[in-house]
């Protein structure tokens, strides 16, 4: 077990994660800005545009670069100096860091050097479309980017299509209509989705509708901007496998829990599957 104590004066250097507006500059925090100007260095994904965000809050401090082909060089800098009382601010193109950017292998390595990871909050694209969807805000499940190859990313949607929760995916707009297409496919077509583009920027638009309703819209209009695609979660009696009637109830359980239920939603679920009263599955589960 570790306790971080973030605060903690007597600490070594710490690493600061900070979130950067995903278009609109107003939505950089004071705190986000004093923490940028007061760090030793700043790891940025892109310096060139990190600098503009820079340049616009009169922000001074010096940058390195730091991104994925070279974290595993940068990395035992960035652990040398931070052990040596130094504060690092790292942070990613637009958003969240480590939330499909760079960011976890730093993070872990501090970890496993006792080195405080401070988190700010911040715009991060998943959490702002969803909460404006319409679908249900939680439980959800966030994926990040599916794979580009047709098949791969097919194999990852046969596994995701019976989840509970609303799922939430990045997506290029080169790409999102064969996404889209793909989803109708695997995940049928009356299932419910949203398309957000354009997230805080002037043109922010939000596309909602079935999987069809969407793959017919974009058979014929073309999309800029990244896109963040958030598909309803299945109706779970009508997504359930036959073969999971044959797993003993706590197995079942398990498969539902693993796919995104508290134990609460999947014992009731069960429940429902095997009609059987939600003591008996409860026993079951937290008894057997």
């Amino acid at each position: 077990m570790q306790k971080q104590k973030s605060f903690d004066s007597s600490s070594i250097g710490q690493l600061y994660l900070v979130p950067t507006p995903i278009g609109n500059l107003e939505d950089m925090s004071f705190r986000c800005i004093n923490i940028l100007k007061e760090a030793t260095i700043i790891a940025s994904e892109d310096t060139r545009n990190t600098q503009k965000l820079l340049n616009h809050f009169e922000i001074t401090t010096s940058q390195i670069s730091f991104h994925e082909h070279n974290y595993k060089e940068r990395i035992p800098q960035f652990i040398e100096r931070l052990e040596a009382g130094e504060r690092i601010a790292q942070v990613s193109d637009a958003g969240m860091p480590s939330i499909s950017d760079p960011g976890h292998e730093l993070v872990e390595a501090c970890i496993k050097k006792g080195i405080n990871v401070i988190a700010l909050p911040g715009p991060t694209a998943g959490i702002t479309a969803l909460i404006a969807s319409g679908l249900p805000p939680q439980p959800f499940t966030f994926y990040g980017f599916l794979p580009r190859k047709k098949k791969e990313q097919k194999e990852i949607l046969e596994q995701l299509k019976t989840a509970l929760p609303t799922q939430i995916f990045y997506e290029s707009p080169h790409r999102i209509a064969t996404t889209i297409k793909h989803f109708s496919e695997v995940f049928g077509e009356e299932r419910n989705a949203v398309i957000c583009r354009e997230l805080t920027k002037l043109h922010e638009e939000y596309l909602r509708g079935t999987l069809a309703e969407l793959r017919d819209y974009l058979a014929e209009n073309t999309l800029k901007g990244e896109c963040c695609l958030l598909v309803e979660g299945a109706d779970g009696p009508e997504v359930v496998e036959n073969s999971d009637l044959e797993l003993s109830i706590k197995e079942h359980i398990e498969v539902f829990i693993t796919k995104g239920s508290s134990s609460k939603e999947a014992i009731k679920e069960v429940a429902k599957l095997r009609g059987l009263k939600k003591q008996e599955a409860y026993k079951a589960f937290h008894v057997d």
